[in-house]
């Protein structure tokens, strides 16, 4: 017998380092889950900085000074911890590379991706631009190069980074995250029953997924909408 796919939506950002790892953590979960193939993974877009201007020339140290408030100590440790974070699932994360960029285009791609399948992909190929290649996911000839890396048309990307076809989708992703409460990414929701609220391990995900499955097979309503906390980046740009 047939079925639909159980929906998986996740809410992150491209600049957010807990967003990669959540992502890198809940996709070796799915690896281990045995009806992974019953399971569709839909990307939504956050904006943690939608005013932000992109800085090809200064370092996230100063960016975390001058615009998180922080000291050169504070923003030192932070970036060291998330480093080392990052690292226990494989990230190396290069901050001295990273380049500090408005994320809105690097979303649009994603949902262009999404019309062909390619989404999960595309979100890979940004992340690790922007975390490990020091790329800037603002410029237009490098999103049309990862765009193109993973499947993506030329003249589809640059249609798109033109016209703003999915500028209304990043609106309706943000207005359904504040309708769920949604306050810091990554954000995982399970069915639309169980959500997932930040960098979790493995067996944490894997332990919603089989709940969900279940229940999403058998049909079961189930009144809460239970949140497992963890380590994200708020709506204010702080990341803990």
């Amino acid at each position: 017998m047939e079925f639909e796919k159980m929906k998986v939506e996740i809410w992150s950002d491209i600049m957010c380092p807990f967003c990669y790892i959540g992502k890198r953590k809940f996709d070796k979960a799915l690896e281990q889950f045995s009806h992974r193939d019953k399971v569709e993974v839909i990307w939504k877009s956050f904006d943690l900085a939608p005013n932000l201007k992109t800085h090809t020339f200064i370092s996230s140290v100063d960016f975390l000074q001058k615009h998180k408030g922080m000291s050169k100590a504070q923003a030192e440790q932070a970036i060291e911890g998330v480093t080392a974070f990052a690292k226990e699932t494989d990230l190396d994360y290069d901050y001295d590379k990273v380049v500090v960029a408005n994320t809105h285009r690097g979303h649009q791609l994603i949902h262009l991706a999404g019309q062909e399948g390619l989404q999960n992909e595309m979100k890979e190929r940004l992340l690790k631009a922007y975390f490990i290649e020091g790329r800037n996911v603002d410029d237009v000839a490098t999103l049309i190069q990862l765009g193109q890396e993973v499947g993506l048309e030329k003249a589809a990307i640059e249609s798109e980074l033109n016209e703003s076809q999915f500028a209304a989708h990043i609106e309706q992703d943000i207005l359904e995250a504040r309708k769920i409460g949604v306050s810091g990414v990554p954000f995982f929701v399970f069915d639309r029953k169980y959500a997932v609220s930040g960098a979790q391990p493995e067996k944490q995900f894997l332990n919603v997924l089989g709940k969900a499955y279940i229940e999403w097979y058998a049909k079961q309503e189930t009144p809460q909408f239970e949140v497992l906390e963890g380590q994200n980046c708020d709506v204010s740009g702080n990341c803990n």
